[in-house]
């Protein structure tokens, strides 16, 4: 039997493995949660009236989120961006 078109599989998995990761990391799954959160309270302030201070605190909540995504990667919660695992 031919192994060729077997290894080809293989081959392709191996090469698409770094991808698998995007985006799988403590930092983004802090960065989405606090974001989700910010999101949930913005809408709850334009359901309450508008609520103005409450909608402008979900929007510094939301930066916050980006942040604390940014410096988890920095400190090395992030997915490696060099390819390896």
């Amino acid at each position: 039997m031919d192994n060729t078109v077997a290894n080809q599989g293989v081959d392709r998995i191996e090469e698409e493995a770094p991808h698998d990761l995007h985006g799988n990391s403590p930092a983004a799954w802090t960065a989405v949660a606090v974001v989700l959160v910010a999101f949930t309270v913005g809408a709850i302030a334009m359901v309450l009236g508008p609520n103005w201070v409450l909608f402008w605190i979900s929007v510094g909540i939301a930066v916050l989120g980006a942040l604390a995504g940014k410096v988890l990667q920095l400190l090395g919660f992030g997915v490696p961006t060099d390819g390896h695992l």
